[in-house]
């Protein structure tokens, strides 16, 4: 069984406070007597379901080309935050007993329900993010990739945006925006290609779980 745990990207996505919105504008129609259909695409580099390179926040950091793909691409872990609040603190981590010597988490939170509908949502008041410490706890753990079911990992305004510093610093590549609502916690494989985007600082992916 394959899951696309992806977002639609479209004009009346859900986008960053602040960030590009989506346009998709048609510049060739066959019914206006054109060869072939062609559309303009803008969007953000952070648009959607998308991976965050050091270079984000990291000054100098790896960009979006030179992500190492063998950290995109192997077994990952769904992890269940479904009955969590708002924070994922090192209490709830615990309390996942996440197998040692795992790479890849992706945690399902309350934040998956926003895209259970498939239809357009507005910018929540508060979703669950990861706190600091829950940061260093994954990279304390050997985690390489964490995934995240809203559009940053991190609250919105936090000052110095040390979640994102703490995981990023130490070479964790962050994936945002997935969409896990119709998958169950468990072991998948993971395949997620971000857009080749030199020197990205970020860049919208195509993320799927392969059921193992």
């Amino acid at each position: 069984m394959i899951y696309d745990v992806s977002l639609g990207i479209g004009p009346e996505m859900l986008t960053w406070p602040g960030d590009p919105p989506v346009e998709v504008d048609p510049t060739e129609r066959i019914s206006k007597g054109d060869a072939a259909n062609v559309s303009e695409l803008r969007l953000g580099t952070h648009t959607g379901t998308h991976v965050d390179p050091p270079f984000h926040f990291i000054p100098g950091g790896a960009t979006a080309e030179a992500l190492d793909l063998s950290v995109l691409v192997g077994p990952a872990l769904v992890a269940d935050l479904r009955d969590t609040g708002d924070s994922i603190t090192p209490k709830e981590l615990d309390a996942l007993a996440i197998p040692d010597g795992t790479e890849r988490v992706l945690f399902r939170t309350p934040n998956s329900e926003l895209w259970s509908s498939g239809k357009p949502v507005t910018f929540p008041d508060t979703y669950t993010a990861m706190t600091p410490e829950g940061a260093h706890w994954c990279v304390d753990r050997g985690i390489r990739l964490v995934g995240t079911d809203f559009l940053s990992v991190e609250r919105k305004g936090a000052p110095g945006h040390p979640t994102h510093v703490a995981l990023l610093e130490a070479g964790v590549i962050i994936l945002e925006g997935l969409d896990l609502s119709r998958v169950e916690p468990g072991a998948y494989e993971l395949s997620v290609l971000p857009l080749k985007i030199i020197g990205g600082d970020g860049a919208p992916a195509r993320a799927i779980l392969r059921t193992l």
